[in-house]
């Protein structure tokens, strides 16, 4: 493929992913959420200016290994960190969660039982909590616990233990890029950024080849690489090399963030999620600032097509009591305690669910689904 319709072909692939489904609508649609949040901010509580993932949907969790080979269920994306309120995860937790339980056809009250237990779980989350209660994220853990090399080579590349292949999701690179990419890895320190690569130290890594990866959907069209390194005794390592952008997601007045983009993303994976933001390193290709990580053979994302309604409950308490914890660990227990009441406030609704999450959740699902449809059908008479 020519290098200048790298960008047009990007975009299309972007919006045919969007308009599978109105779940992959949500998850490729943020900046409709950020508009949204900078017109009814006023309507949320505002907690304590923290770390936020800023983009806390259900394919953002997942997985996810520490540098000594434990393994938690974790959020696992942070382009869009800001520090900001932290109700804002939880809007857009309770928005994605809704969004599947439409996909998979379940009776409205799902969505509102749903709400219920998304902020219980948050709520009774503790820096030292661990919620077990959702089968998947349990069956999820004990898969991942279990994967080694051999299952991320198949899983990634077809088998191939020592070579990227060329596919629709590898693909080959550009001359300057291959030269920028490969001195990048060269000078790299990988030795903390998994397990593995910790047990193996500096020095003795050789890079294998790159390629231009294919992956996700808001971030299609900017940079993003995989390197496939080798070390002594045939160990290898996937890297995963992404530009980091400028967040959309509303931010707190004053914040102090870094000014680096992809300094940002590290600090705040680093508050959030410690197992993926300590094997993060940053630099610049291209003149860009990029994050790195290499991936883990236990590094997972969640992935679920279709939900029961039982199975919703669990899960939703289970991942509120994940959000819980990453923005309890950047608090102290006072702050923590007067945040969670706050929450817990209902303006007169019979419900466990404060009016002002069910509002906004209802309000985000409506106003997805007419740009969903609209989405759809302009994608339709374009093609």
């Amino acid at each position: 493929m020519n290098f200048s319709d790298r960008p047009r072909y990007l975009e299309r692939l972007r919006l045919r992913k969007m308009a599978k489904s109105q779940h992959a609508f949500v998850r490729g649609s943020a900046w409709l959420f950020y508009d949204w949040l900078n017109k009814h901010d006023e309507g949320l509580p505002q907690g304590p200016a923290a770390w936020i993932c800023g983009d806390c949907h259900l394919g953002n969790l997942g997985a996810l290994s520490d540098l000594e080979g434990g393994v938690a269920i974790q959020i696992r994306d942070f382009d869009q960190t800001v520090i900001g309120n932290p109700a804002d995860d939880l809007v857009r937790l309770g928005l994605s969660l809704a969004s599947a339980i439409r996909s998979s056809d379940l009776p409205g009250v799902t969505t509102a039982h749903m709400l219920d237990n998304l902020l219980a779980g948050y709520i009774k989350a503790a820096p030292s909590s661990g919620a077990r209660g959702s089968e998947d994220l349990r069956k999820l853990l004990k898969r991942a616990a279990h994967r080694r090399w051999h299952n991320l080579a198949l899983e990634r590349f077809e088998g191939q233990q020592k070579q990227l292949p060329r596919n629709r999701r590898f693909w080959p690179l550009h001359h300057p890029e291959r030269s920028q990419v490969r001195t990048f890895c060269q000078v790299l320190d990988i030795s903390g950024l998994t397990p593995e690569t910790e047990q193996h130290g500096k020095k003795g890594w050789e890079f294998m080849g790159a390629a231009y990866w294919i992956k996700g959907c808001s971030s299609l069209g900017h940079l993003r690489f995989a390197a496939l390194m080798r070390g002594k005794h045939r160990r290898m390592a996937l890297l995963d090399i992404k530009e980091a952008t400028a967040a959309a997601a509303p931010s707190a007045r004053r914040a102090q963030m870094p000014g680096n983009h992809a300094e940002r993303v590290r600090a705040g994976a680093r508050a959030m999620s410690p197992n993926l933001g300590d094997r993060m390193v940053c630099g610049e290709i291209e003149g860009k600032p990029v994050f790195v990580r290499a991936i883990s053979p236990r590094d997972m994302k969640l992935e679920i097509d279709r939900l029961t309604s039982r199975q919703t409950q669990a899960l939703a308490r289970h991942l509120g009591s994940i959000v819980g914890e990453a923005h309890a660990r950047q608090m102290d227990v006072a702050d923590w305690r007067c945040w969670t009441r706050e929450l817990s406030h209902a303006t007169g609704a019979n419900t466990k669910t404060p009016s002002w999450l069910w509002t906004s959740v209802i309000d985000l699902l409506a106003t997805h689904e007419l740009a969903y449809l609209d989405h759809c059908r302009r994608f339709a008479l374009a093609n």
